[in-house]
C-alpha cells in the first residue's frame, strides 16, 4: 500500500468511473473543492460527496455529478485536502493539498498543489 506522499513523488495515478474516484492510498479527506462547490460533509446524505476508505484505497462518490469526465472541462481539477491514515489529523503539517485531473478514459492524474497557489479556505 502506497502513501499519498509516495504517489505524489512518483507522479501517481488514480481511476475515475462515472461519478466515482479511486485513489491509490488510504487518507482522511478534510475538504473537496469541485466546480464552485466546497464539500466538507462526507456522510451518506445524497448530495455533495461520500468517502469510503478500504484496506487498499480511498473511494469518493460525487452525488451531484453523473459523469465527471463529461461534466468537468479539461481545465477543471478536483482539489482535496487530505491526511494520510495514521498521521495526526490535528497537525496542520500533515494536511496535504492535492488536485485530481481527469485524463483519458478512466485515468486520474494526482498532483500536489503548490504552496504558493491560492486554495479556497
Amino acid at each position: 500500500m502506497k502513501t499519498v506522499k509516495e504517489v505524489l513523488t512518483e507522479d501517481g495515478t488514480g481511476l475515475h468511473y462515472g461519478n466515482r474516484v479511486l485513489l491509490p492510498f488510504k487518507v482522511e479527506i478534510l475538504k473537496i473543492v469541485i466546480g464552485t462547490q466546497i464539500i466538507t460533509d462526507f456522510s451518506k446524505n445524497y448530495d455533495g460527496a461520500h468517502v469510503r476508505v478500504t484496506d487498499l484505497y480511498t473511494e469518493v462518490y460525487f452525488y451531484d455529478y453523473k459523469n465527471l469526465s463529461e461534466q468537468l472541462s479539461k481545465y477543471e481539477v478536483i482539489k482535496l485536502v487530505v491526511v494520510q491514515e495514521g498521521e495526526d489529523i490535528f497537525d496542520f503539517d500533515n494536511h496535504v493539498p492535492i488536485e485530481l485531473e481527469i485524463h483519458g478514459k478512466h485515468k486520474l492524474l494526482i498532483k500536489k498543489i503548490p504552496d504558493d497557489l491560492l486554495f479556497f479556505e
